[in-house]
């Protein structure tokens, strides 16, 4: 597996041409009445193409920017990625935001997730920041990740991801 920055030269959809996002959820937590609990909220997460536009849209936003995009090849294919945005939010707590990372579903479970997370952390930490900001799915198996990489409830919660993805989870990780 090879590790490396994304350019804006070769984002594009055909990037994740061999990129499999399919997710087959069955267990999701939600808060309720305050306090975290799972429940049984079973679909299945794919991208359509119009969702793929607005992946390479707002990578590309990302990289233009000034923040992180970073990816994982194997022979040279996309097999996972992470982005990180460049602007500083939260006050006192520094965060930057982990805005997206993906492992292609053919390629899950061989610590591809846990290496671009890592590299997300260094960057975002060689960036002013003391925490990475998530708002990550909810899903019983995405909060096992986040949990395994350090990961706790965010102290304060971006109101914009809130209102955008009311369910997903806020969480936080110190660097």
């Amino acid at each position: 597996m090879q590790y490396r920055s994304i350019n804006e030269n070769e984002m594009n959809r055909e990037l994740f041409s061999d990129f499999v996002r399919r997710q087959v959820v069955t267990k999701c937590w939600r808060k309720e009445d305050g306090e975290w609990k799972i429940k049984d909220v079973p679909f299945i997460d794919d991208w359509s193409e119009e969702e793929y536009a607005t992946l390479v849209s707002c990578l590309n936003n990302t990289i233009l920017t000034g923040g992180l995009v970073y990816g994982a090849f194997s022979n040279g294919v996309l097999k996972g990625f992470v982005s990180v945005e460049p602007t500083l939010f939260g006050g006192e707590q520094k965060y930057l935001d982990l805005s997206s990372i993906h492992v292609s579903e053919d390629m899950r479970g061989q610590g591809i997730g846990k290496e671009l997370f890592l590299a997300a952390k260094e960057w975002a930490r060689e960036n002013g920041a003391r925490k990475l900001y998530i708002s990550a799915h909810s899903a019983v198996e995405s909060q096992a990740f986040y949990k395994a990489m350090g990961c706790v409830e965010a102290e304060v919660y971006n109101q914009k991801h809130v209102e955008e993805e009311p369910c997903d989870c806020q969480l936080e990780c110190s660097l």
